[in-house]
């Protein structure tokens, strides 16, 4: 069978299966015709490198993914869904930084547009990146805050990363690889291998695929209605509005304080800003995102809370007594132990002793709002 052949045969495959199942969640228009389909796809380039499709088994790889990327439909679409939320605020940083802007299909292969997905190496975050790695490129990593979690912090640091592999590699698809293998990895097989073609290295799997990936990606999501996926405007998940906020903390304040002062809640705060860990912001300046329009009056309500704040804390001491542990107190104070671990930033493996002071609010404050007796 002829390259061209194979070509329409796979295009005819994809919009075949991808007609079929979409059903409610993309209605598909009439079957587009199979020469349209198939253009360009022997002309293909990943930041503006030629792909060579003329060699068979790069082919076939490709194929592989695009099958295995359209079949799942519901990931594709969410793909799609979430690709206008995130994909602009990416596109202009490459800009920016004059990068290619296929760099941003990377994101999609690492997390799927997913701030929160790890490895089990642990990376973590839109680009997946290992703990080393995002401190080395400016990112703040410890127990209160993961940047790797941070749209903005994190794609800087995937910048200025790939930036300097580029450098080193001297092409951007070599930089993808080592990207997703390590650069000495990629250094040493391409030295006892004697190339520094991709498509002819021997690699791990993940990263024989990882260009791969992405270039289905882009395919799809530069002309997403050429696989059977039509979504309406109105159906795509909307660019995040949001204020940035400076906050200076000379201690711990609850997040949930926070949410107050912006009126709105501890979800909202967290989904906003997802680099922070836990239910705290630590001391310190920290820079935040709140709701659109919740600047306005923001520093007055926030200074207003923690006042409040600090006075009822004041009010809340409770002193450990011989014979206490946290299970009893929290049954003496009637409130779940969980809640009483997160007020305190407890850790269950440091017992606490005679004399530790533990803040302990009333049954009617605990959902951070009085309750009608």
């Amino acid at each position: 069978m002829t390259m061209k052949k194979r070509i329409l045969f796979i295009s005819t495959f994809l919009l075949v299966s991808a007609f079929g199942e979409l059903g409610a969640l993309a209605e598909s228009p009439d079957l587009p015709a199979l020469p349209t389909s198939a253009k360009n796809m022997d002309t293909l380039s990943f930041c503006e490198e030629p792909v060579p499709m003329e060699n068979q088994d790069v082919l076939e790889r490709l194929e592989k993914e695009l099958l295995l990327t359209v079949g799942n439909r519901p990931q594709v679409i969410l793909w799609l869904k979430r690709s206008r939320r995130y994909l602009p605020y990416i596109e202009k940083m490459l800009q920016e930084n004059k990068m290619p802007e296929d760099l941003k299909y990377m994101v999609i292969a690492e997390s799927a547009l997913q701030p929160h997905v790890g490895s089990n190496k642990g990376a973590i975050g839109f680009w997946q990146i290992l703990p080393d790695t995002g401190r080395k490129y400016g990112l703040k990593i410890d127990n209160a805050i993961d940047e790797r979690r941070n749209l903005s912090a994190s794609t800087r640091a995937a910048i200025r990363y790939l930036k300097e592999l580029h450098e080193w590699m001297g092409s951007w698809t070599l930089a993808a690889a080592a990207y997703n293998m390590g650069e000495q990895g990629l250094a040493a097989e391409m030295m006892v291998q004697h190339t520094s073609d991709y498509y002819q290295l021997y690699l791990p799997l993940e990263t024989q695929r990882f260009v791969f990936r992405i270039i289905s990606a882009k395919l799809i999501l530069s002309d997403s209605a050429k696989f059977g996926f039509n979504l309406k405007d109105d159906e795509y998940y909307q660019p995040i509005e949001f204020d940035e906020m400076s906050i200076d903390c000379f201690q711990e304040v609850p997040i949930s304080l926070i949410a107050k002062a912006s009126d709105t809640h501890f979800k909202v705060i967290k989904d906003l800003n997802p680099e922070i860990r836990g239910h705290y912001l630590t001391e310190g300046t920290h820079l935040i995102l709140i709701p659109k329009g919740a600047k306005k009056g923001f520093t007055e309500r926030y200074n207003k809370l923690i006042k409040d704040y600090e006075a009822e804390k004041t009010n809340r001491i409770y002193i450990v007594k011989s014979g206490d542990n946290l299970s009893s107190i929290a049954e003496k104070f009637d409130v779940p132990l969980p809640v009483l671990i997160i007020w305190n930033r407890l850790d269950l493996n440091k017992p606490i002793h005679p004399g530790d002071r533990l803040v302990i609010y009333p049954e009617n404050k605990i959902f951070g709002q009085d309750k009608e007796d």
